[in-house]
């Protein structure tokens, strides 16, 4: 827009970045701007878009139920669109495979965001801990992850720059490190002592990829160890998918890869297909039974003037359909071959190095003697790509691709050329 806008922008630095981008309609894998230019859309709107923007099943759920119930108090309340998708979800994630028996996710919290989620999870389980009389106040969290901007999110995530100027609201957290190749042990190692207290309430995780905190990937026997670790010391585990759930690992949640079910998870971006906002935490059935009670002092103190919207229900049920009846994972497999083929030929390219993938997720670093997120590299590379019709948001050197599932060869052949184009 003009520099006349009232519009202040998320993560933007109004003083140097240049002007927002009018984007005036979208259609699959494209972006169009009023201007009439198309935009390939290569992270996927900020990781939300999974099919393709607009598509027809999720737009057609949308309207038809805003013109039946739009928005209702959900506190005493109910509806179709929740029942009906709280349900779908349980049975659509308890029908994934798991390595032994576990608790099955039970019930589900709507809330509207990612961040608002993880921000419910955290309070789960403290709640959990508190009412059945054992109040365990300790929560450990991975560095470099990153779960949202709340203030418990923020606590839970890096400390950098993202948060330096919030640091008086945020409470301290056990980290463990981040399990780097041929240094897992140290990660597990320090899990088993953050848990050898007693008092760790859970641990959060983002499962095998860490988005925010630069596309960094871990192996699946260390996902399966931590929980491992949990289960042996009594420690909830909290699963962060709302970046890597809905497919973008190759399978619908990045957990199944280790055939574990977590005790809380977290999922939004991807739920309603990434066409409105709807987040959801589903939990086990003790962390529910724990809440459960006639002592008004034991109730889960959490809302947000939105929860359940039924419009978001319904685009969420009919991306649970489109799961249901589509070729979803088929179109992955071959988003996901077309992603390693192309970064191959970045293997031997001296520019670029730490290339990396998993599922729908590329990722490399380009070498730069500042590599950091406020260096200059990253904007620079964002305004090559656009310039050449392509959406990328680099993660300081770090360029990664997660496009929508709709994407075509020519589609990522033109977004790799564009990447191999960056100036040196």
């Amino acid at each position: 827009m003009t520099g006349t806008s009232p519009v202040w922008h998320p993560f933007t630095q109004h003083g140097v970045a240049p002007a927002a981008v009018n984007i005036s309609r979208a259609n699959g894998a494209w972006l169009e701007t009023s201007d009439g230019r198309r935009i390939y859309d290569a992270i996927s709107s900020w990781w939300v878009i999974t099919h393709g923007h607009c598509h027809p099943a999720i737009i057609d759920a949308m309207r038809a139920q805003a013109s039946k119930l739009d928005q209702v108090i959900f506190a005493g309340f109910t509806h179709e669109p929740a029942e009906k998708l709280a349900a779908a979800l349980i049975d659509l994630i308890n029908s994934h495979p798991r390595t032994h028996d576990q608790n099955e996710l039970s019930h589900v919290f709507f809330s509207d965001s990612g961040s608002t989620a993880v921000e419910v999870a955290l309070k789960m389980a403290l709640g959990f801990w508190r009412n059945i009389g054992q109040p365990r106040t300790t929560l450990i969290a991975m560095e470099h992850g990153y779960h949202g901007d709340t203030i418990g999110t923020m606590s839970a995530g890096a400390r950098g720059p993202f948060n330096a100027a919030y640091e008086p609201l945020l409470f301290d957290v056990k980290r463990i490190p981040f399990p780097r190749v041929g240094h897992e042990h140290a990660t597990l190692d320090a899990l088993r002592a953050a848990c050898a207290d007693k008092n760790a309430a859970a641990l959060i995780v983002e499962p095998l990829v860490l988005g925010a905190g630069g596309m960094l990937m871990y192996d699946v026997a260390t996902l399966g160890a931590m929980k491992h670790i949990c289960e042996e010391t009594g420690t909830l585990f909290i699963v962060d998918e709302v970046m890597t759930g809905w497919g973008r690992t190759g399978t619908l949640l990045a957990s199944e890869h280790a055939g574990i079910v977590p005790d809380i998870l977290c999922l939004a971006k991807g739920l309603t297909g990434g066409s409105i906002p709807l987040a959801v935490t589903l939990a086990t059935k003790p962390i529910f039974d724990a809440h459960y009670s006639t002592d008004r002092m034991k109730t889960f103190f959490h809302s947000s003037s939105y929860t359940a919207n039924p419009i978001a229900c319904a685009a969420a049920l009919a991306n649970v359909g489109i799961w249901q009846s589509e070729p979803v994972l088929g179109r992955i497999s071959d988003l996901s071959a077309l992603q390693a083929s192309h970064l191959e030929s970045f293997r031997t390219d001296a520019r670029f190095e730490n290339v990396r993938q998993l599922g729908t997720i590329a990722a490399l670093d380009l070498k730069v003697t500042d590599p950091g997120y406020m260096a200059d590299t990253g904007p620079k590379i964002a305004a090559h790509a656009l310039v050449n019709g392509v959406l990328l948001r680099p993660l300081g050197n770090t360029i990664y691709v997660m496009p929508p599932y709709c994407t075509t060869a020519a589609d990522l052949a033109h977004v790799y050329g564009i990447i191999r184009s960056i100036p040196a």
